[in-house]
């Protein structure tokens, strides 16, 4: 499964965004179950400035400290979520997409182990939870929200997985890992009939 995820994202080139914006860094965390992979979502707590309660990757805003965008989904990631950096495979990289806060966010996808034990991290994390990919390649979206961005229109879809929706900037990074490692053939473009 490494292989075929590090084949896939190697021929996948991701779309880089010019603009002089604050970054960030988010892990698409994918567990090395071989018969059904799973994501690793977060839910943002309830208490925070922005995003609050909405679905996210781990992820954050890079520090001064931090030496790569993929340290900073490293180390967010462990914060967030109490993910070793030693747990994580990382495995490439993500079109780059822009936050309604004008934050340019890179996210790199990770495989973990299906046993890893995660904790959330009370200051910005409400819950922790696992869903298959196969759920999403059925494209079982609830509604496609319309998105204006640099004078265009995305077509997002969004899904719901027991109480969480997956929507927004969330829904687009799952979208390019859905079609870059399984052509899932999901056109943010156009919308759907």
């Amino acid at each position: 499964m490494f292989d075929h995820f590090k084949e896939r994202l190697d021929r996948h080139t991701p779309q880089q965004i010019a603009l002089d914006y604050p970054e960030a860094g988010v892990l698409v965390p994918v567990t090395d179950r071989v018969s059904d992979p799973e994501l690793i979502l977060t839910q943002r707590a309830a208490h925070l400035k922005t995003h609050r309660g909405q679905v996210a990757f781990p992820g954050g805003k890079r520090d001064l400290s931090d030496h790569s965008l993929e340290h900073t989904a490293l180390r967010e990631a462990h914060e967030e979520i109490g993910l070793p950096p030693a747990q994580v495979q990382l495995v490439g990289r993500l079109s780059q997409v822009v936050s309604r806060h004008r934050i340019l966010v890179t996210p790199y996808v990770g495989i973990v182990p299906h046993g890893v034990s995660l904790t959330p991290s009370p200051d910005e994390i409400d819950a922790i939870f696992r869903v298959p990919v196969s759920f999403f390649l059925e494209d079982r979206r609830i509604r496609t929200d319309a998105l204006g961005f640099q004078g265009h229109t995305l077509y997002v879809p969004c899904y719901q997985w027991e109480d969480y929706h997956i929507w927004g900037l969330s829904a687009v990074v799952l979208v390019d890992f859905l079609n870059a490692v399984y052509d899932a053939g999901i056109d943010l473009l156009e919308a759907p009939e």
